[in-house]
């Protein structure tokens, strides 16, 4: 039995940008991804403080240092700069491993830069 739990998470990020016309997902600066252990390409999810909306992408690499936090495609959308995001990983995990997981959880200022670990 696999069990999806919570990895890591980019809280109260700022949405820099939005690009409706490209094909999806979220570009973040490869800093924060790191900070926090998520992968390129990892299927994420997406709560909007500002809004209330709900939805799921996948992450791409931002410019290191920016700070970027663009939602591109259809999720554009659901979005506007300025909006406070949470940006959830998940992993699968077995009973035993999800006994152990200590999810990696990043607090960010409004210019998208680390509080806390």
């Amino acid at each position: 039995m696999l069990i999806p739990m919570l990895q890591a998470k980019l809280h109260r990020a700022t949405v820099t940008a939005t690009l409706i016309n490209y094909e999806g997902s979220l570009s973040v600066d490869t800093d924060l991804i790191a900070a926090v252990g998520m992968r390129l390409y990892q299927q994420i999810q997406i709560y909007d403080i500002t809004n209330g909306a709900r939805f799921e992408t996948y992450l791409i690499p931002g410019k290191p240092g920016s700070g970027e936090m663009c939602v591109n495609g259809a999720a554009a959308r659901l979005v506007m700069p300025g909006d406070r995001i949470i940006v959830a990983a998940y992993v699968q995990c077995t009973p035993d491993e999800a006994d152990q997981l200590v999810p990696k959880v990043a607090l960010l200022d409004d210019l998208n830069r680390i509080i806390t670990v």
